[in-house]
């Protein structure tokens, strides 16, 4: 009597994957965008937007990256995965399958934002389909079977 394999519960996420969530979490920078740029209105003196090339232009720019990569930093820390994430079964893990830390998480947004994305392209030629910012980071993003 032969014993049945055991049922694998998650496999590397492939590409089409990662861009199908990134689609769904466009939406969501996209108000992230709007609270940014309400705000800046808000604190200018003339309430006028901010002129391109300038250091308030550059300061708005900061806030922006910075407010989609809280989203996501605290999203994969919390349950693994953005919203974009959640409908394609999508889960950031250490190489053990844990949940990663803060650190190697916020390595991940580095690189991958950093690289406009471009890193993971390197997930197409690597064995477990890991994107370059999750070498950098030590993590793995997984597709988790029903």
């Amino acid at each position: 009597m032969s014993e049945s394999p055991a049922r694998i519960s998650a496999v590397p996420a492939h590409l089409g994957w990662r861009l199908l969530a990134l689609v769904y979490d466009a939406v969501i920078s996209i108000a992230f965008l709007f609270m940014v740029s309400a705000l800046s209105l808000v604190l200018k003196p003339d309430h006028r937007p901010v002129e391109p090339g300038t250091p308030a232009a550059l300061l708005v720019f900061i806030a922006l990256w910075a407010a989609i990569g809280a989203y996501a930093v605290v999203s994969w820390r919390r349950g693994g995965q953005t919203i974009g994430m959640k409908p394609w079964r999508l889960q950031v893990v250490s190489p053990e399958g844990n949940r990663p830390g803060w650190r190697a998480l916020m390595i991940r947004y580095t690189v991958t934002s950093l690289s406009l994305g471009v890193a993971m392209l390197w997930c197409l030629v690597d064995g477990q389909r890991r994107g370059l910012h999750d070498l950098a980071a030590g993590t793995l993003l997984v597709r988790r079977q029903t």
